[in-house]
């Protein structure tokens, strides 16, 4: 903390001083021009509305070329975010361009929660470069940032007003996004309708106070004509990859049975407006703003979430390592308290399955106690009955050898009474 103090207070008091002579420091910018071609820059669209209104044919037409992908399925119950990446090149500028639209947006009754997959979508973008940028050993210089440097926003052109659809989705998109407002398909619609439908659209965004990006003036070459095209907003576009000749030269046209609608001519549409002010003034405005606030602001809060701070209480500059620290003694201290917890809940819960044991126990030895009494009885009352039966059957074997006898004595004396009257019969 203290290494950090001495270098503020020496740039805070660094002095002019002249140079005697040509040194050549004053090449660095054709230095950081020379690496920044030879490295490529990366540029990030996501392509926000309703399905129908033209985003991948003036996506098409903004980049002079034919971006090929599979045709997308509407019949998904939710909305889904497609990503497709193509690598360009114009003069010795190589440019990795990202286009992410939004397939099913708006296409669903409940269109509650359409906001919810493209606010994640964002979020997820950004958790992958702070992940990458806290890592021990990065690789930023060759990572591909994914991060949305600019929303174009779809309006469909009604004449009348925003639907709350529109108002919703820009309001969650516009801390995380740069949001470029624009009236599709606005040949649809008569100019003095698409002058009306314009400042009714602007009312309607400062009244419900969504923050769409505005073109920097601060810079003085291009104060003016961003100042200027900020006036215009939101633009009128046109989008077609068709040519139709006008006169002596093919120009990219829509042909209609009334006429002819040129997209590059200002008098019909506002696209050169947009292809000026996205691509050739202020790209790098929109990757500047997309990193320093919309990233930053996502960082800031990810952190404070995770306890990082910059400050103490008493608002004195606080180290990494002093937070970390400070976070390790708070997490090694809840988690004692955790174990404690846990440690008693585990005691009372012993406690309680021997208490249950113990009861359950008791129960079974009063089972058995009477089952043995019932045991007991059961015999006892066997024995007896055993009992009376040995006692019946003696009895019964005693009438039988008593009747036997008398039988045999029976038979004995009709014999000998046979036998006299044989005699006397002789006689």
């Amino acid at each position: 903390m203290a290494s950090t103090e001495i270098a503020r207070q020496a740039g805070e008091g660094a002095r002019a001083v002249p140079l005697a002579g040509h040194v050549g420091f004053d090449s660095m910018p054709d230095q950081l021009v020379n690496k920044s071609v030879n490295h490529g820059f990366c540029f990030n669209i996501l392509c926000v509305g309703e399905t129908g209104l033209g985003k991948s044919t003036l996506m098409d037409t903004l980049f002079n070329t034919k971006f090929e992908g599979e045709p997308t399925q509407h019949n998904q119950p939710g909305v889904t975010l497609k990503s497709n990446t193509y690598e360009l090149q114009e003069s010795n500028v190589r440019l990795k361009l990202t286009v992410v639209n939004t397939v099913g947006f708006g296409d669903q009754i409940n269109k509650e929660d359409s906001y919810k997959s493209i606010v994640e979508f964002i979020d997820a973008q950004f958790e992958a470069y702070l992940q990458e940028e806290l890592k021990i050993k990065r690789t930023l210089h060759s990572y591909h940032d994914t991060r949305i440097h600019a929303c174009l926003y779809f309006i469909a052109p009604t004449g009348h007003s925003l639907k709350s659809l529109d108002l919703v989705t820009m309001k969650k998109l516009d801390s995380k996004v740069n949001i470029i407002p624009i009236v599709a398909k606005s040949d649809a619609i008569s100019k003095s309708e698409l002058a009306k439908f314009k400042i009714k659209i602007t009312s309607e965004l400062v009244s419900n106070g969504v923050q769409i990006y505005q073109f920097p003036t601060d810079d003085e070459s291009v104060a003016e004509i961003n100042s200027t095209m900020n006036s215009h907003l939101p633009f009128a576009v046109v989008g077609s990859t068709e040519e139709v000749k006008i006169g002596n030269k093919m120009v990219k046209a829509r042909q209609y049975p009334w006429g002819t609608v040129q997209v590059e001519n200002e008098n019909h549409c506002d696209f050169v407006k947009l292809r000026e002010m996205l691509i050739r003034v202020n790209m790098e405005d929109l990757r500047e703003q997309t990193h320093t606030r919309h990233y930053e602001l996502y960082r800031r809060c990810k952190l404070e979430e995770m306890g990082f701070k910059d400050t103490d209480p008493d608002s004195k500059p606080f180290s990494l390592q002093e937070t970390y620290e400070a976070k390790r003694n708070e997490f090694m201290g809840e988690l004692q308290k955790k174990e404690e917890e846990m440690r008693q809940m585990f005691v009372q819960r012993v406690k309680e399955k021997e208490a249950e044991l113990k009861e359950a126990e008791k129960e079974l030895h009063e089972k058995f106690d009477r089952l043995k009494k019932l045991h007991q009885d059961e015999k006892k009352k066997v024995e007896d009955k055993k009992k009376s039966l040995d006692d019946e059957l003696n009895m019964f074997k005693q009438k039988k050898t008593a009747a036997e006898l008398l039988h045999n004595q029976a038979q004995q004396a009709g014999g000998s009474t046979t036998l006299k009257r044989d005699k006397e019969r002789k006689n």
